[in-house]
């Protein structure tokens, strides 16, 4: 009865232990296929959004080049304009410059009918003509007449015969001086006229190109901003996605984990239920025994048997009130015998399972008091019980330890494998970011030394461009002084160089004759001064090129310097976010290597515990009952059954 008791007190705990451990891993399972749906679910949603953003980003970058393109391709023809009206505003400058100065040397003549000019000046204006006829040749076929142009052509190859000092034959019947004067001016004016023109659709070409410009640079920067975001969002979406995958593989670890563990639970719970079953069918069986024997023993017959046995002189008796009876010892030869037989069937016991313990009763039966022998039988009987009750216990905890072991073992070598490849890419990002912070480092720094350099050219082109423009102001202050002088003489009327005396002196000094190549030393002056005028005005328009290219550059220099500084700040960031991380992991990485060693070591002691259990526990068992049953057959013995 109290091994009965002590029996269902194992079996309750065990039961009340399947129960927990099969609601918890059943819930844990249910819980694991809910997860896995949900995950299955999820991946496919994130996968859509990758695949989604990825077109997206696609056509974004695509609409961003094609802009840029676009931008491109405007600037090339911006900038092939621009060198065209520059050639051409130069052109029509110059072209508009020397018609002024022939025009002007002309003028100073024309009053005398263009007679008495110096052959010099006319070679200069034929010079003049015949290379703005040639040079502007399909501009002024639309302007001249037939008749103007072959008569320009005729002056510019022979302007000899318009401006002789004597007029000729052909000049008294073809006066044609001044037609000469009025092409120039038509020429001068057409040539004027185009470059207004060209002017105002340069600017107008300018304009156009910084509106094209601007609305291209600003569908380019939306375009950036949505790809920044789409990448963004593009990088968190498969960030997500990689995780959701990752928890996939531990929830299907962990999963097929719990199912094993649920059927190896059932499995033992089924055969302790079993085993349950036989050990209260097995005890019923036995209490049902002993009581029948008994009630045999407690016959009246056995009385009278155990009566004529007993010796009455080692007869120990004990009056009670009630019956005032006796219990005999059992004779000296009935004990003998039963002693001798006790403990031959202990030593026969002894011999065949090698146990010193039943090698040590067999020889106390044949000494000890009868008594004595029978509870040292039982007492044995119940240690060995208790050492059987207790090596089932150890081998249970030992196997439950063990699987314990593998299935924490199992999740942290996954952890570790996980970790490993963590703080592989992680080192690579690291590396990879490294490289892209000192890229964009040495990418500013060079920004920085070019925009420098720029501005250090910028300065110099302005110094130059103030000398010239002083030297030039300066060139013309003393040159049209000169020209005041000369003009002041030369410029005189009543002098001889216009006219002759009607009637000379007849005696006297010779008439006095003013230089007659002063005229040319003043068209030269006024030549100088033009075009000292004329490289005043190409310095002003270079400078203000150069100074808006400068501006212009400047702006793209800093735009991208800012873009880049912006680029570095994000890189640097994400890089110390990732070495952080790094530094967690390799942390988590460590503290999992010592758990694995923990668990290896654990599972060695175990080892050293179990191992010898597990290989003899079936042999130890068996032995173990055999010595129950040699012991029972001499406690059966000594009863006298």
């Amino acid at each position: 009865e109290k091994e009965a008791s002590e029996d269902e007190e194992i079996y309750d705990k065990m039961a009340c232990w399947c129960e927990t451990n099969d609601k918890e891993k059943t819930q844990a399972i249910a819980d694991a296929q809910i997860r896995l749906e949900d995950l299955g679910n999820k991946i496919e949603e994130l996968t859509a959004s990758s695949a989604r953003l990825n077109t997206e980003i696609k056509n974004h970058e695509k609409e961003i080049a094609q802009n840029q393109d676009a931008l491109d391709k405007a600037t090339a023809i911006r900038e092939k304009q621009l060198a065209e009206f520059n050639a051409e505003e130069k052109d029509l400058l110059e072209s508009v410059s020397a018609l002024k100065a022939a025009i002007t040397v002309l003028s100073k003549h024309h009053g005398g009918a263009m007679l008495q000019l110096p052959r010099s000046h006319v070679l200069g204006v034929a010079a003049t003509v015949a290379h703005e006829l040639q040079r502007h040749a399909s501009l002024l076929q639309g302007v001249l007449t037939p008749s103007e142009i072959r008569l320009a052509t005729s002056f510019a190859q022979a302007p000899q015969d318009y401006f002789d000092a004597a007029p000729t034959f052909k000049q008294s019947y073809a006066p044609q001086s001044g037609e000469i004067f009025g092409i120039l001016r038509q020429m001068k004016e057409t040539f004027e006229s185009n470059l207004s023109a060209a002017q105002k659709e340069e600017l107008a070409n300018q304009k156009a190109y910084e509106d094209l410009k601007a609305a291209k640079e600003a569908e380019i920067q939306a375009g950036q901003e949505q790809l920044d975001t789409k990448g963004a969002e593009l990088a968190t979406t498969d960030e997500k996605n990689a995780q959701a995958k990752v928890d996939v593989e531990d929830t299907k670890a962990s999963l097929s984990a719990d199912e094993q563990f649920l059927m190896m639970l059932k499995e033992k719970c089924q055969m302790t239920d079993k085993e349950w079953e036989e050990r209260q069918k097995t005890r019923q069986l036995e209490m049902k025994a002993v009581s029948e024997a008994l009630a045999v023993l407690s016959g009246d017959d056995a009385h009278d048997l155990f009566t004529r046995t007993f010796n009455p002189s080692l007869l120990q008796t004990a009056s009670t009130a009630a019956s005032g009876g006796g219990r005999a010892l059992l004779t000296a030869g009935a004990k003998e015998r039963a002693t001798a037989a006790a403990s031959k069937v202990l030593a026969m016991a002894a011999r065949r399972l090698s146990s010193p313990r039943l090698s040590a009763l067999a020889a106390k039966v044949q000494l000890d008091a009868f008594t004595k022998v029978k509870k040292a039988i039982n007492d044995m009987i119940a240690q060995l019980g208790k050492e059987k009750e207790e090596e089932i216990k150890h081998k249970d905890y030992c196997t439950d330890e063990f699987n314990t072991n593998t299935l924490q073992t199992q999740k942290k070598e996954q952890t570790s494998v996980e970790l490993s490849a963590q703080i592989e890419d992680l080192e690579l990002t690291i590396k990879q970011l490294g490289g892209a912070v000192d890229a964009l480092k040495s990418e500013i720094a060079e920004m920085q030394v070019q925009l420098k350099r720029a501005g250090e050219d910028r300065e110099k082109q302005n110094k130059e461009f103030q000398t010239t423009v002083s030297d030039q102001r300066a060139t013309q202050k003393l040159l049209k002084a000169a020209l005041t002088v000369l003009d002041g003489f030369y410029g005189k009327k009543g002098g001889a160089l216009l006219q002759e005396d009607p009637a000379p002196p007849p005696a006297g000094f010779d008439t006095y004759k003013k230089n007659e190549a002063s005229g040319d030393v003043m068209s030269l002056i006024e030549q100088i001064i033009t075009d000292a005028k004329t490289m005043e005005a190409e310095a002003v328009r270079s400078e203000e090129d150069a100074q808006k290219a400068y501006e212009d550059f400047v702006k793209e220099t800093n735009a991208s310097t800012q873009a880049k500084g912006k680029e570095l700040v994000n890189k640097s960031e994400e890089k110390a976010k990732s070495e952080a991380e790094l530094v967690e992991a390799k942390k988590s990485k460590d503290a999992t290597l010592l758990e694995l060693e923990q668990l290896a070591n654990y599972k060695a002691q175990l080892h050293q515990g179990c191992d010898f259990l597990f290989k003899n526990f079936d042999v130890r068992q068996t032995a173990r009952d055999e010595e129950v049953q040699a012991l029972k057959q001499a406690l059966a013995i000594l009863s006298g059954a």
